[in-house]
């Protein structure tokens, strides 16, 4: 299971992106991040640096 991002509660603030150990998260053309379900590896730490709580696991 990877984790996901609400892309109407991302501000886009790039601190998920900055914490991502296996570099699974990016910048779309507005700026809001996502993240490729192939690298995620479960581990959490963008949805624990997410100020506005935008990012949960996937269901």
């Amino acid at each position: 299971m990877a984790y996901k991002i609400d892309k109407d509660t991302c501000i886009g603030c790039g601190l998920c992106e900055s914490v991502c150990p296996q570099e699974a998260i990016t910048a779309d053309a507005d700026g809001k991040r996502e993240i490729d379900p192939a690298k995620c590896v479960d581990c959490g730490m963008c949805a624990e640096q997410c100020p506005v709580d935008a990012i949960s696991p996937a269901e």
